[in-house]
């Protein structure tokens, strides 16, 4: 990965950055932190829930950590299979409840 930089100054060049501190800065000023080490404390739980936790809908609805350590393609293949199932399941479902319950022509 090449290291890329943008323009000083310039919010436009610098745009994942910029809506990364956004979401930071509406998380931690709802809150009042009374001690330096609160703040710190909620900073690191917030980076900890943005890379482990908050699926990110710009890399296929994972998180940074999937992406980072090669699991994404497990995950991925993981949701279709399942959507596969349940695919299955409701067809199975729709033509079992409309041969009981046929639907009259008028």
């Amino acid at each position: 990965m090449a290291h890329t930089r943008g323009k000083s100054y310039h919010p436009q060049t610098q745009g994942k950055i910029e809506r990364w501190h956004r979401s930071l800065k509406n998380r931690i000023l709802l809150e009042n932190h009374y001690f330096p080490g609160e703040l710190e404390d909620r900073i690191r739980q917030f980076v900890d829930y943005y890379n482990h936790q908050r699926y990110h809908e710009s890399l296929n609805n994972l998180t940074p950590a999937d992406v980072f350590y090669n699991r994404g393609q497990s995950i991925l293949g993981g949701r279709e299979k399942i959507k596969q199932r349940t695919s299955a399941l409701r067809r199975q479902i729709f033509y079992a409840d409309k041969s009981i319950n046929p639907i009259p022509m008028s």
